[in-house]
C-alpha cells in the first residue's frame, strides 16, 4: 500500500528541501512546460480552427461548446485559487482537446473525457484544502496561488498528448466513428483515461497521506521517514488514492462508452503508474536526479504503457 507524499514541493520560509539542485529543477520543470505546454496549446488551436474549417454544423458546434466549457473551467479554476493563470490556460486547453477528441458529435459534451477530467479536479480540489492547518505547519501545504504550469502539465499533460498521438493516425482511422477525432478499437480512450487515474491516484493519495497519514515509509525500505520525504508512503493515502481512482475509471467507464474490462486495464494501468511514481520518488528523486514535475510526469507516462501492454 502506497502513497508518494512528495507530490506536493511545499517549502518553509524561503528554504530549499528537495535532493535536486534547485537550478535543476527548475531548468526541467522549464523544459516540461516549453515542450508539453507548447504542445497543447498549438493542438488545442488547430483543433478549433479544424472544426470551423470543416463547415460541418455539428462540428462546429461541438468544439465551440467544448470551448465556452473550457474557458469557463479554466476561470474557474483560477478564481479557486486552484492554480496559477498561465497554469489554468494549459489545464483549459487540456480541457478542449480531450473534450472535442473524445466526444461524439450527436451526444453531450460530458459523454466524453470531460466528465472524469471535472471528476479529477473535484477530488484532487478537495484532498488539496483537507487538513490544510496540519500540511501548512509541515511546510507540505499547495502554494496559495495554486499549482503552477509545471504540476499541471506534469499530472494531465500526457492526457492531452494521449489525443495528440490519436490525430497522427487519424487518416487510418477515419470514418471509424462520429466524432470529430476517432480513435481505433477504443484503445485511445483506455490510455487517457489511464493517465487520468494516475494523476487522481498521486495527487489524492499524497494529499491525504501528509494531511493525516500519519509518519510514512520508503517502499524501497520500509522504513519510517518524515512526510514529505521524497517516495514516502502510507496506507490511508494509498487508500484514498485508489477509491479516487477508481471513481475516475467509474465515471470514464461510463462517459467515453467504455466496457468494464477496458475501464479496469485503465484502473490498473493508473494504479501501476501510482507505485511507479513512488519507486521513483524514492530513487532518482531522492538522489537528485529527477525533480517532482519529471517524476509525476514519467508516472503517468507509465500508466499509458502499462495499460496499451494490457489492451494489446
Amino acid at each position: 500500500m502506497i502513497v508518494n507524499d512528495s507530490g506536493l514541493g511545499g517549502t518553509l520560509a524561503n528554504e530549499w528541501r528537495k535532493a535536486i539542485p534547485e537550478k535543476r529543477d527548475r531548468l526541467q520543470s522549464r523544459v516540461l512546460v516549453w515542450v508539453v505546454g507548447s504542445s497543447v496549446l498549438l493542438f488545442s488551436l488547430f483543433l478549433l480552427v479544424a472544426a470551423i474549417a470543416t463547415r460541418h454544423y455539428r462540428s462546429e458546434l461541438m468544439a465551440l461548446k467544448a470551448l465556452g466549457v473550457s474557458l469557463t473551467f479554466a476561470g474557474i479554476v483560477w478564481a479557486l485559487r486552484a492554480a496559477t493563470p498561465m497554469a489554468a490556460v494549459y489545464g483549459g486547453s487540456i480541457c478542449f482537446i480531450v473534450t472535442v477528441g473524445t466526444g461524439r458529435t450527436n451526444e453531450s459534451l460530458l459523454r466524453s473525457g470531460l466528465a472524469p477530467l471535472f471528476l479529477l479536479f473535484l477530488l484532487t480540489f478537495i484532498a488539496s484544502r483537507a487538513g490544510r492547518a496540519r500540511k501548512a505547519a509541515l511546510g507540505l501545504a499547495e502554494n496559495k496561488r495554486g499549482r503552477n504550469a509545471a504540476q499541471v502539465l506534469a499530472n494531465l499533460g500526457m492526457a492531452g498528448l494521449i489525443v495528440v498521438a490519436a490525430f497522427l493516425d487519424f487518416i487510418d482511422w477515419a470514418g471509424r466513428g462520429v466524432g470529430l477525432i476517432s480513435f481505433s478499437a477504443g484503445v485511445m480512450p483506455v490510455l487517457l483515461l489511464a493517465a487520468l487515474c494516475e494523476a487522481t491516484a498521486d495527487t489524492v493519495s499524497s494529499e491525504i497521506g501528509a494531511a493525516f497519514g500519519g509518519r510514512p515509509f520508503l517502499l524501497t525500505t520500509f522504513r519510517r521517514v518524515e512526510p514529505g520525504t521524497d517516495g514516502a508512503v502510507s496506507l490511508l493515502g494509498t487508500v484514498a488514492g485508489i477509491v479516487a481512482a477508481a471513481l475516475i475509471s467509474g465515471v470514464g467507464m461510463w462517459a467515453t462508452h467504455m466496457e468494464r474490462r477496458e475501464s479496469e486495464i485503465a484502473l490498473a494501468g493508473g494504479l501501476a503508474g501510482l507505485i511507479f511514481d513512488s519507486v521513483l520518488g524514492a530513487t532518482a528523486e531522492r538522489r537528485g536526479w529527477l525533480g517532482n514535475d519529471l517524476v509525476n510526469f514519467s508516472s503517468t507516462v507509465f500508466a499509458v504503457a502499462v495499460a496499451l501492454l494490457l489492451a494489446r
